[in-house]
């Protein structure tokens, strides 16, 4: 285990958010907020590591249909399980990552691909400031983050990419982190994911003669197009992030102050 980041196979973009400078620059406590995957395909030799860290909550931001074509998670302990649903079907991207974690035929998406998918990523990203179902998960996932004993707090999506990575920006900009640190979170994902990434589309090639994997590349990638439109939503809809968190998500100074309390050193 290096930095943030654990020796998770089955995980490889599984990160703490520890260590990083938040407000009056104090520390985000480390082993208290952890981002991952979806933890289906966890190694045996991956639960120890993971129950070391011990997540007395974790926090599932995927929909039914996803989570009935994926393997169970794995969770050592037993940690409360809080289902969050953050989908809509007017916006099929995540069904078409998670077609291609799972290794499914893509012929079915086709549609997805005329579209262009770096536009359809960006589209999302705008919906998850807008979005019924966003709003109402990425808020709910703050309130449990005020709860002591809900920590440490696990959470996760299919890639551990997207919703992840949008509600780890929520959580940052809550703590006080910097913009330019909190991007710097987001992408690291490319690097970890780098290597499944590569096993991924080489064997869509394989299995899909004529597929074009460098139009597939960028929905299994994070961009930071894909942020900015996130962020344009936000000042569109709202003028700054933080009416977004009080206007937008209900996460209001007292709020602020005790995940401020509970998260910081």
């Amino acid at each position: 285990m290096s930095g943030r980041e654990w020796d998770l196979v089955g995980a490889p973009n599984a990160r703490d958010l520890g260590g990083l400078v938040g407000v009056d620059g104090r520390r985000v406590r480390s082993g208290m907020l952890l981002r991952t995957p979806a933890l289906g395909r966890l190694t045996d030799e991956d639960l120890p590591v993971l129950a070391k860290l011990g997540p007395a909550c974790v926090i599932d931001l995927r929909h039914h249909t996803e989570m009935e074509v994926a393997p169970p998670d794995r969770l050592p302990g037993e940690p409360t399980v809080v289902h969050l649903p953050v989908h809509d079907a007017e916006h099929p991207v995540f069904t078409y990552v998670s077609a291609m974690l799972l290794g499914h035929d893509l012929t079915a998406y086709a549609d997805l691909a005329e579209q262009g998918t770096p536009a359809a990523m960006e589209a999302i990203y705008r919906w998850f400031v807008t979005g019924e179902s966003a709003r109402a998960g990425f808020a709910e996932a703050v309130r449990l983050a005020t709860i002591e004993e809900n920590l440490p707090l696990l959470y996760h999506c299919s890639a551990g990419k997207d919703r992840t990575g949008w509600l780890t920006v929520v959580l940052l900009h809550v703590l006080g982190v910097d913009e330019a640190t909190i991007r710097a979170d987001y992408l690291a994902n490319n690097a970890l994911t780098e290597s499944l990434r590569e096993v991924i589309l080489e064997a869509m090639a394989t299995r899909q003669p004529g597929l074009d994997v460098e139009a597939v590349r960028p929905v299994l990638e994070v961009r930071d197009a894909y942020l900015d439109a996130a962020y344009d939503e936000v000042r569109r809809v709202h003028g700054s992030f933080g009416a977004y968190l009080r206007d937008g998500l209900g996460v209001d100074d007292d709020r602020v102050s005790r995940v401020r309390a509970l998260l910081l050193e």
